[in-house]
């Protein structure tokens, strides 16, 4: 008998590129049919075919607070009630913006945008406009968006002008972007010694989460800051999926480093699409109106998806949110490690606020390098088997996972104690 999730899936293809709106949702790199989800609740979904999950995903890192908040839920629909968009200023996307200049010191100014690739998008070209330089560095393993200077890999040699990893995306454009190995403080300093002269940004992921997690190195973080500051180049952190997620004040603040522009999203939109960047005055003065820099969005400051931001940032603000995000996660992936370690099977995670990371593997992996050497195929039976089970993680051994609040110590012992199942009849 065909599932819904199948029947829906086969009707998805005809219309839908893929049968999907993302390409990671179309299950390609784990196998069988993507599920359809109807609904969620707090910690959990349903998909069509009725059947209940412990979710791990989150919307990809979002639902912080869970699913359908009811708080949130409210100002969602107060807020829809006034009108669904204006194109015009309001209160509330003012509230907004004092808001996350009041949480994070680096922002001096923030415009508000719809997705996390518009933010990096604008705040690359603000970076250029406002340095007058062209090149741009980033590191292998970090995503920022589908803008065609972003979909770069590196090509042969330890220090290379980037190749494009997606057809469509000209190699003139690919050129003027170098591309670096992740927690090499020491390339970093070499291609400023080479060409710190044309450097008009480096924009880095401060906790990679798009080839699984990888947390960064101190002196990883400290070769970022200093050498942007020595050589006059704008340093993005891209916290999209660390923003408000790994701690309130985000990586930046969970690790003591001040960006000169930051991009925001996921959480901040709390599950409706809203993003922004920000930063120094001075760079941001650069913008449009008052600057050359030009950037506009139709949908920016949408009333809607302020409201269900602001509702969920005012709600992580509570006393012992992040502890208590941290403690379910490190309990997630110590539980998990101990799980495997029982059964001899090669398995390490680690966490960072409320993110984490699960690796076929020895060791934790440092670099993209790493990452690939992980046994994708043993992630994929795992995904599959935990499916099975009730407990929907990424559909790629290359995603981060995410607890919410949420979740419970009761809902980590039985992901756990499924997982110890499966390594006990893995072969």
């Amino acid at each position: 008998m065909t599932s819904k999730n199948e029947s829906l899936f086969e009707q998805s293809q005809k219309v839908i590129p893929g049968g999907v709106n993302s390409p990671v949702r179309a299950f390609r790199s784990v196998g069988g049919t993507p599920l359809f989800f109807q609904r969620g609740q707090g910690a959990y979904v349903w998909d069509a075919d009725g059947k209940k999950y412990t979710d791990y995903v989150g919307s990809w890192g979002p639902m912080i607070v869970g699913h359908c908040h009811p708080q949130v839920v409210k100002a969602v629909q107060d807020a829809a009630a006034q009108g669904l968009g204006f194109g015009a200023p309001t209160a509330s996307e003012l509230e907004l913006a004092n808001l996350l200049c009041k949480i994070l010191p680096s922002l001096e100014m923030v415009r508000l945008v719809s997705s996390g690739t518009e933010a990096t998008m604008s705040a690359i070209r603000l970076a250029r406009g406002f340095t007058g330089r062209s090149r741009i560095v980033k590191f292998e393993g970090c995503y920022h968006g589908h803008s065609d200077g972003l979909l770069v890999k590196a090509g042969s040699g330890a220090l290379t002008f980037g190749q494009p990893s997606s057809s469509g995306v000209p190699a003139e454009i690919a050129a003027l972007t170098t591309v670096l190995d992740y927690n090499d403080a020491a390339g970093l300093e070499k291609t400023f010694a080479d060409m710190g002269k044309e450097i008009a940004a480096v924009i880095v992921e401060p906790v990679a989460g798009n080839m699984n997690l990888v947390a960064p190195k101190r002196e990883f973080l400290d070769a970022l800051r200093n050498l942007c500051t020595k050589h006059g180049a704008v340093l993005i952190l891209d916290e999209v999926m660390t923003g408000f997620r790994v701690s309130l004040q985000g990586a930046q603040g969970y690790y003591g480093i001040k960006p000169d522009l930051v991009t925001l999203g996921k959480v901040m939109g709390g599950g409706l699409p809203a993003a922004a960047f920000g930063g120094r005055r001075d760079i941001m003065n650069c913008l449009a109106p008052l600057g050359a820099v030009y950037q506009a969005g139709t949908l920016s400051g949408n009333p809607v998806a302020v409201a269900a931001g602001l509702t969920t940032l005012q709600l992580v603000q509570a006393p012992g949110f992040y502890d208590n995000l941290a403690k379910l996660a490190k309990q997630l992936t110590e539980g998990l490690t101990a799980a495997a370690k029982k059964h001899n099977i090669d398995f390490c995670a680690q966490s960072v606020g409320g993110m984490f990371g699960l690796y076929f593997s020895k060791t934790l992996p440092t670099s993209y390098a790493e990452v690939m050497k992980c046994d994708k195929e043993a992630f994929n039976r795992f995904f599959h088997a935990m499916l099975d089970a009730g407990h929907y993680l990424a559909p790629s051994a290359f995603e981060a996972g995410f607890v919410s609040a949420a979740h419970t110590e009761a809902d980590i012992a039985a992901t756990v104690a499924a997982a110890d199942k499966i390594f006990s009849v893995w072969q």
